[in-house]
C-alpha cells in the first residue's frame, strides 16, 4: 500500500494520512505481512522496496479530482492515473504501475479521495479527514479481518 501526496497542500495529503493511520490501527497485527509506504511526492522512489517485497497487489492511495463531492472514495483503474489530478507527482502513477507490474507481476489499483482544497498550508478539510478514517478502517478490516 502506497500513500501518495503533498502534506503541505491541504487534502493532497489524503493518501499519506491514510497509510499513516492504517499503520497505527494495525500496529499489533502481522507487521511483515503488508508493506505500508508513506511515499509523499515521489512514489517512484519506493520502487526498490516494492520490488523486494514482491507484492501480489499494490494499492496507491491518493487525492484525485473526480468531479465528486469532497471526501468521496473511489477505486480507479490505474491506467487512468495518467490523467487525473491533482498531480503533484514527479511522473504519472500509471508509469510506475506499468513498471511494477512488469517487474513483480502484481495486480494494481488506485483508491482516489476527492479533495476539497489543495491550497498550501490549508490543512486537511473535514470531509477528507472523515474519508481518510473510513478508508483506513476499511483497509484494516480487509487486510486483518477486524
Amino acid at each position: 500500500m502506497v500513500g501518495i501526496g503533498n502534506e503541505l497542500n491541504g487534502d493532497d495529503a489524503a493518501g499519506v494520512a491514510a497509510v499513516r493511520l492504517l499503520r497505527r490501527l494495525s500496529a499489533a497485527q502481522a507487521p511483515n505481512l503488508h508493506l505500508l509506504i508513506e511515499a509523499g511526492l515521489a512514489p517512484e522512489s519506493f520502487s526498490g522496496p516494492l520490488r523486494r517485497f514482491g507484492p501480489d497487489v499494490v494499492l496507491f492511495l491518493d487525492a484525485a479530482e473526480m468531479g465528486e463531492p469532497p471526501g468521496t472514495l473511489k477505486v480507479m483503474n490505474w491506467r487512468a492515473a495518467a490523467g487525473f489530478g491533482p498531480s503533484t507527482h514527479l511522473q504519472p502513477l500509471s508509469t510506475l504501475a506499468e513498471y511494477l507490474i512488469a517487474e513483480t507481476g502484481c495486480q494494481m489499483a488506485v483508491i482516489g479521495v476527492q479533495p476539497a482544497r489543495l491550497d498550501f498550508a490549508a490543512g486537511m478539510s473535514s470531509p477528507v479527514k472523515a474519508a481518510v478514517k473510513r478508508l483506513a478502517a476499511g483497509l484494516r478490516e480487509l487486510l486483518f479481518g477486524e
